[in-house]
C-alpha cells in the first residue's frame, strides 16, 4: 500500500529563489546592499553578474537614500531561468526622472549607468512609496 501512494506523490513546483531585507537610510545602506547581493549570487552561483549588480544596487540604495525621505529601503534579488531581478523599494511615491546631463556633469548618471548595466529596468508606485527594478541576463546570447 505504501508503494501505490508514493506513485500518486508528486513534486510539487517551486517559485524563483529570492532574498530580501531592508534598510535604514543611512551611509551605511549601500555597501550592505552590495554586500547582500554578493553573497546572495554567490550562493546562486551566478558570480559573472556581481560587479554590474553591486553597482545597480548601489546606485538605487544611494538615490533613494539621497532623493527621497524615506524612512526605510527595502531590497530584493530574485532568481529566475534567464535573468536576476533587483528590487529596491522607498516610501516615496516620486518615481525616477532620467534627465540629460552636459558631458562634463559628474554627478547624477546613476539612472543612465543602470541603463547600460541591465537588460531593462523600469519603475512604479506602489501604495506605500515605489519600486525601482532592474533586470541582469543571467544567460549568454549569441
Amino acid at each position: 500500500m505504501t508503494g501505490a501512494l508514493e506513485d500518486d506523490v508528486k513534486a510539487a513546483p517551486t517559485g524563483p529563489q529570492r532574498y530580501s531585507d531592508g534598510y535604514l537610510p543611512r551611509d551605511t545602506a549601500p555597501s550592505r546592499a552590495r554586500r547582500d547581493v554578493t553573497l546572495c549570487l554567490g550562493t546562486w552561483g551566478l558570480d559573472a553578474l556581481v560587479d554590474d549588480a553591486q553597482l545597480v544596487v548601489s546606485e538605487l540604495v544611494t538615490n533613494a537614500i539621497r532623493h527621497t525621505h524615506t524612512r526605510r529601503i527595502g531590497l530584493s534579488v530574485t532568481r529566475h531561468p534567464d535573468h536576476v531581478r533587483i528590487v529596491v523599494t522607498d516610501t516615496s511615491r516620486t518615481l525616477p526622472a532620467p534627465t540629460a546631463l552636459a558631458s562634463d556633469t559628474e554627478v547624477g548618471r546613476g539612472l543612465q549607468l543602470v541603463d547600460q548595466l541591465t537588460t531593462r529596468w523600469g519603475s512604479k508606485r506602489l501604495r506605500t512609496g515605489k519600486q525601482i527594478w532592474a533586470e541582469l541576463t543571467t544567460k549568454a546570447t549569441s
